[in-house]
C-alpha cells in the first residue's frame, strides 16, 4: 500500500522542508520588492544608509519569511479519498478545497529553484471553470509529486492507477536546444527594442551626469531586458515536447523546471506568432488555448505555460498543429477587410483575413508579428457580431469567434458589414 492509499485514512502534511523553503521564496520576493522600490524613489541617501537599509530589509526579510512558512507548512493539510482530492489550509481563518477527480483537466509538476535544490517539487492542479481554477500542493519529494500526478491524472480518467502509462513510453516529438531559443530571443523585435532604450538611457546618464534622472530610464528598460530573458531563454531552456496516450509532455526550464501535461481533448486553438525578423529565416512559435489554464502573460504578452513550441520550423508545426487541431482542409469560404476600413488600420487592414474550413475557422493579422489563429468548429463556445459607430458609418462590422481566455483570438476585423453578417450567421450554424 503506497503512501497516497494511507492518505486516504488520515490527512498528511506535506514535506518539513516545505516551510523553509517557501520561506526563504517569500523573503526573496519582499527582497527585491523594498529594494526596487528604494531604488525607484532615488532619495538620495548615502551608500552607506542604502547598504545597511538593504541588510535590514534582507535579514528582517528571511526572519519573516521563514516563519511565515512554517506557519502555513504546519497548517496545511491534504487528503485523497474514492471521490476527490482536499487541501486544508489556514492559521486563523481555515479554508478546505474539495477537488472532485472528474474536474481535474490537467495535472502539472513545477520544481523551482530553491524547491530542486533539496530535492522537493510542487504540484498544481488546474481544474474546469471558475476564477480561482488552479490550486497548489507545495512541496513534496520529486518521486512522490510525479505518483501522486499519476494517481490523480488516472482517477480523473476513470481508470486504475497500474493502467496508467509509464513516464519512458512517451515518444519525443523534438527538443528545442538552448542556443536556439538565445538566438531567437536577440532577434525578437521587443527584446532589441528594450536594449536599443537600455543603452540610450545609459549614454544619457554619462552625457548629461543626471544620474538620478537616468535611472528612471535603466530601471524600467533594464527591468523588461531582464524579464525577456527569463521568460524566453531560462524558462524555456532544454525544451522537450513529447507525445503519451492522452497528451503531448512539455518539459522546460533552466534554474526551475515544470513538467506540463496538455490533454489532447482540452486543446481548444492554436495561434502560431512569425515576429518580423524571424519570418526572413522561417521561424514561429506556437502557443496553445487549454481548457482550464489562466492566461497570465508578461507585459510583452508572452504566455509560458500557453508555449506549444517556443521556435520551431513551418514543416514541424504543421505537423503539430495537424495531430492537434485538423483544420487543413478545403476551404469553405474567405473575407477580408474592405477599402473602407482603412480608416481603423491603414497599414494593417491588408493582412487581415478569416476563413472558414471544414474543420476549424481560421484567421491572420498582423504586419510586424503576423498571427495565424486556428480554432476547430466544435471548441468554439460562441460567436459575436459587433458593429461600433464609427463601424457604421463606414459601412463595416466585426466578427470574433470566443474561445477560452488564452493567446488564440480568431476575429475577422472590419469587414463588410454584409459580408460579416453571412460569415457570422454561417459560422452559428457549424458550432
Amino acid at each position: 500500500m503506497s503512501d497516497f492509499d494511507a492518505s486516504e485514512r488520515a490527512g498528511r502534511r506535506t514535506h518539513p522542508l516545505t516551510g523553509l523553503v517557501q520561506g526563504i521564496l517569500w523573503a526573496a520576493a519582499a527582497f527585491v520588492a523594498i529594494v526596487g522600490s528604494m531604488l525607484g524613489r532615488g532619495d538620495g541617501n548615502s551608500v552607506t544608509v542604502i547598504m545597511w537599509t538593504v541588510l535590514g530589509a534582507a535579514v528582517g526579510g528571511l526572519a519573516i519569511g521563514l516563519l511565515a512558512g512554517y506557519l502555513s507548512w504546519y497548517f496545511t493539510r491534504f487528503v485523497i479519498d474514492g471521490t476527490e482530492l482536499r487541501i486544508t489550509r489556514g492559521i486563523l481563518t481555515k479554508s478546505s478545497r474539495r477537488i472532485p477527480y472528474e474536474r481535474i483537466q490537467s495535472v502539472d509538476v513545477a520544481e523551482p529553484f530553491i524547491a530542486r535544490i533539496v530535492g522537493l517539487a510542487e504540484l498544481r492542479i488546474d481544474m474546469a471553470g471558475g476564477d480561482e481554477s488552479r490550486t497548489t500542493l507545495r512541496f513534496l519529494p520529486l518521486p512522490e509529486v510525479r505518483e501522486l500526478r499519476r494517481v490523480l491524472l488516472a482517477r480523473a480518467h476513470g481508470v486504475e492507477v497500474e493502467a496508467e502509462p509509464d513516464d519512458d513510453a512517451r515518444s519525443l516529438i523534438t527538443r528545442v536546444p538552448p542556443d536556439r531559443i538565445i538566438v531567437g530571443t536577440l532577434l525578437s523585435l521587443d527584446f532589441l527594442g528594450a536594449i536599443v532604450m537600455l543603452v540610450a538611457s545609459i549614454v544619457i546618464a554619462f552625457v548629461s551626469r543626471q544620474v538620478l534622472f537616468a535611472i528612471g530610464g535603466i530601471l524600467p528598460f533594464g527591468g523588461a531586458v531582464a524579464q525577456i530573458i527569463a521568460k524566453r531563454v531560462l524558462e524555456q531552456w532544454n525544451f522537450t515536447l513529447s507525445r503519451g496516450e492522452r497528451g503531448l509532455r512539455i518539459e522546460r526550464g533552466l534554474l526551475s523546471r515544470t513538467s506540463q501535461t496538455i490533454p489532447y481533448d482540452r486543446v481548444q486553438g492554436i495561434a502560431v506568432k512569425e515576429p518580423f525578423v524571424w519570418r526572413r529565416l522561417g521561424w514561429q512559435r506556437l502557443e496553445v488555448d487549454v481548457a482550464g489554464y489562466a492566461a497570465q502573460s508578461d507585459d510583452s504578452g508572452h504566455n509560458s505555460t500557453s508555449t506549444l513550441l517556443p521556435i520551431t520550423d513551418p514543416a514541424l508545426a504543421e505537423a503539430v498543429i495537424a495531430e492537434l487541431v485538423p483544420a487543413r482542409t478545403e476551404r469553405l469560404t474567405i473575407d477580408r477587410p474592405t477599402r473602407r476600413s482603412r480608416l481603423f488600420a491603414p497599414v494593417g487592414w491588408r493582412f487581415r483575413w478569416i476563413e472558414a474550413r471544414a474543420g476549424a475557422v481560421v484567421s491572420q493579422t498582423g504586419w510586424i508579428e503576423r498571427t495565424t489563429c486556428l480554432v476547430p468548429h466544435r471548441k468554439t463556445q460562441s460567436v459575436e457580431l459587433r458593429q461600433g459607430p464609427l463601424q457604421r458609418w463606414r459601412g463595416v462590422a466585426t466578427v470574433e469567434v470566443h474561445t477560452p481566455p488564452g493567446p488564440v483570438d480568431v476575429d475577422g476585423r472590419h469587414l463588410d458589414a454584409t459580408e460579416a453578417r453571412r460569415f457570422w450567421n454561417e459560422q452559428l450554424t457549424r458550432i
